[in-house]
């Protein structure tokens, strides 16, 4: 052996992924606060129409989590993170939102965001049996590629939110 350890290290790994979902119905495409189609990059203006659209395909009313619901996400975010051995740097469980900053080696973004879904999903089906959706297809995920950056989303995700007056 040569001493090279690329193979025990994926330098194409970013240092953490900064995550965000949104509950169902609460933040529909066209609404005022903007939308992105395909990429973060890629920012939709606030239009009624597409929101009127959006509304009438919904299945079920918007779910907004309860601080009971909140609580129960956070706790299951948390505990996910413990058994995967994922570093979990923030979180922040809003009403009609989830921010969470991981490091998740091996495993690319939309299968972590997947996974905390799907649990916080069968958790909260306990106290909502005929509830079908929780959750927006699909979320924001943010490559977090150095230091810098990765003290700059735990910041906001801990500290920003209330500044702003999130819900």
């Amino acid at each position: 052996m040569n001493g090279d350890l690329s193979h025990k290290f994926n330098t194409d790994e970013p240092l953490a992924y900064f995550l965000t979902w949104t509950t169902y119905g609460t933040w529909l495409h066209g609404d005022d606060r903007g939308w992105n189609r395909k990429s973060e990059s890629d920012i939709q203006h606030a239009n009624p129409l597409f929101v009127e659209m959006a509304r009438s395909r919904m299945r079920e009313s918007e779910f907004r989590l309860s601080e009971v619901n909140r609580r129960l996400v956070e706790d299951t975010v948390r505990e996910h993170c413990r058994i995967r051995s994922w570093p979990l740097h923030a979180i922040n469980v809003r009403t009609n939102h989830v921010h969470v900053v991981v490091t998740a080696r091996g495993y690319r973004p939309g299968a972590v965001r997947d996974q905390f879904k799907a649990w916080c999903t069968r958790r909260l089906k306990a106290d909502n049996p005929t509830r079908t959706r929780f959750w927006t297809e699909g979320a924001s995920c943010r490559w977090i590629n150095n230091q810098d950056d990765l003290e700059a989303a735990a910041h906001y995700v801990i500290v920003a939110q209330d500044q702003a007056g999130a819900v």
